[in-house]
């Protein structure tokens, strides 16, 4: 069974840094890898993907503030999220497209939460 464990998150003032880490197990052929975040009362949204080659995609939101990497052979994806602000409080989900024995699609992890107070 995939696994796709998230980990960083937590509370942190308005202007101050978070470095999320997601690892994911049990899954290969691994293309895209993500971040997606869900507010209260709002849909979720993607946050910032990167492709296998190093391609990378963010949300205007977030752009300039944050940047996403990842070690393919460790099968992690990182968030380093700068300047972070209120609205950027959420749980944020990790998100990875593979083939996980039975099925090739996109698996989710389990969300870390992220508030920023102002």
């Amino acid at each position: 069974q995939v696994q796709l464990v998230e980990s960083g998150g937590g509370l942190v003032q308005a202007g101050g840094s978070l470095r999320l880490s997601c690892a994911a197990s049990r899954i290969i052929n691994i293309n895209s890898m993500g971040w997606y975040r869900q507010a209260p009362g709002k849909q979720r949204e993607l946050v910032a993907a990167i492709t296998s080659g190093g391609s990378t995609n963010y949300a205007v939101a977030v752009k300039g503030r944050f940047t996403i990497s990842r070690d393919n052979a460790k099968n992690t994806v990182y968030l380093q999220m700068n300047s972070l602000k209120p609205e950027d409080t959420a749980v944020y989900y990790c998100n990875a497209e593979g083939w996980g024995g039975s099925a090739y699609r996109n698996y989710g992890g389990q969300g870390t939460q992220v508030t920023v107070s102002s």
